[in-house]
């Protein structure tokens, strides 16, 4: 990629653009695509193209992380993406972890709170790999903030999502901790040691090294 190129990112679901604080993507510039509110009943697929009227771009670049790289590649149907980079996130439906789509399958996601409450913090932080003070603040911020409507629309259409294409010019980065998306279902990426949901604002060198590449 040239100098100055720039590169859009998208974060994950319910996050913003402080998750890519630590990212340091020198010789690049960035712009965040922010979350729009989700419509009634509105499938992913059209919120992809409101999504992609934000991305001003010809041929982008794109970075999502988590639901963000799910919505890389819906967006990357509508656009010639000339590369999207996807972090601790899934590339097909195959990927999907088998308890989520019976989840989804089911519609059992529609009886449980989308809230987390400090009961479930903890079990919530250990799932995303926060350990430090200062990332349990950050996302105890996003689930204080985090639109309800949205969160819910997301964590449905993540559930349910079916899609069995990816552009070739993907770039998969995880991590082997992941316990949202176990490494173990994910195929062709860049697999950090250690690597959990939040590597990319903890692990940002290593995946600024490999975006850099």
């Amino acid at each position: 990629m040239s100098t100055q190129q720039r590169i859009h990112l998208i974060s994950g679901l319910g996050a913003d653009e402080k998750v890519f604080s630590n990212l340091d993507l020198q010789g690049y510039t960035t712009s965040y695509v922010p979350w729009l509110t989700p419509h009634k009943k509105e499938r992913i697929t059209a919120y992809a193209a409101r999504m992609a009227e934000q991305i001003n771009d010809p041929a982008p670049v794109i970075l999502g992380v988590s639901f963000g790289g799910m919505m890389g590649i819906e967006i990357s149907k509508l656009l010639p993406v000339q590369k999207l980079f996807i972090v601790s996130s899934i590339k097909t439906v195959r990927e999907l972890p088998r308890w989520m789509r019976v989840v989804g399958a089911m519609q059992l996601n529609k009886f449980l709170p989308t809230k987390s409450y400090k009961y479930t913090e903890k079990v919530d932080n250990n799932r995303l790999g926060v350990s430090t003070a200062e990332e349990k603040e950050m996302v105890r911020a996003y689930r204080r903030n985090a639109n309800p409507v949205y969160v819910e629309w997301a964590i449905n259409e993540v559930l349910n999502w079916k899609n069995d294409w990816h552009p070739e010019t993907i770039v998969h980065i995880h991590g082997d901790n992941d316990r949202i998306f176990p490494v173990k279902k994910i195929g062709d990426a860049h697999v950090l040691k250690g690597g959990t949901p939040m590597m990319i604002y903890n692990r940002a060198t290593e995946i600024a090294s490999i975006v850099r590449t």
